[in-house]
């Protein structure tokens, strides 16, 4: 288990996110499944969430050492729980008070740890790897830059995004909250203005069309140093 003293510290302070979060899970606006928070058709549908599952396992498992993982954004934990055992350290971390605490007790596994932080004002943990599956899309420009801002001591960040099919125009403002850019015919493109995020590599790792609503489903790996 890591060291408490070194664990990440919380702003105490409320910010509108995370009431909009909070009221997502409540009213079920991601959908409703067998449990009381529940993150949608995207982290439990299996044609997106297996290949994603297998890409990134065979990733974590290149290394000789296994990788510190961060989660940033990860929901119900249907997908990260899947990944936990390929990992040295597994955070996993979302801005939801109930859902950190829900997690808590339905996953429990000695090498994973759970936070209730605001990625784009709390300290982060320090890890390897920062992975953001389906998180950045539901989040304004302004918040999507911060959040970037705190990612640079990672050495590689795993990004997933919904976008639209085809050309589009990147990184269109939304509030933060239920919805995505996809409304806009927009998608997130953090290497696009106006945004500044530098990365050395860049490598998409996996894109998922998808038949039953628009847009495809993408995962890229930035290599940061």
């Amino acid at each position: 288990m890591r060291n408490r003293e070194n664990s990440p510290k919380r702003v105490k302070k409320p910010w509108p996110t995370k009431e909009a979060m909070e009221q997502v899970y409540e009213m079920n606006l991601w959908g409703s499944g067998s449990s009381t928070f529940y993150s949608g058709k995207g982290s439990h549908d299996p044609t997106i969430v297996n290949p994603y599952i297998n890409v990134l396992a065979s990733f974590f498992t290149s290394f000789k050492n296994k990788l510190t993982v961060c989660d940033l954004g990860c929901g119900d934990f249907n997908v990260g729980k899947d990944l936990v055992q390929y990992t040295n350290t597994y955070i996993a971390i979302d801005i939801v008070p109930g859902l950190i605490e829900h997690n808590k007790e339905k996953f429990e596994m000695d090498n994973l740890e759970f936070f209730c932080l605001d990625m784009a004002v709390d300290d982060l943990p320090s890890g390897d790897c920062a992975i953001l599956r389906l998180v950045l899309q539901h989040l304004s420009n302004t918040e999507v830059q911060k959040i970037l801002n705190k990612l640079t001591g990672f050495k590689y960040v795993i990004i997933t995004e919904h976008i639209p099919e085809g050309s589009f125009t990147p990184n269109t403002d939304i509030i933060s909250g239920q919805g995505t850019r996809l409304k806009k015919q927009s998608g997130l493109d953090v290497l696009a203005p106006p945004f500044k995020f530098k990365v050395k590599e860049e490598n998409q790792l996996l894109s998922v069309a998808l038949n039953d609503y628009d847009g495809v489903i993408t995962t890229t790996l930035y290599t940061l140093f």
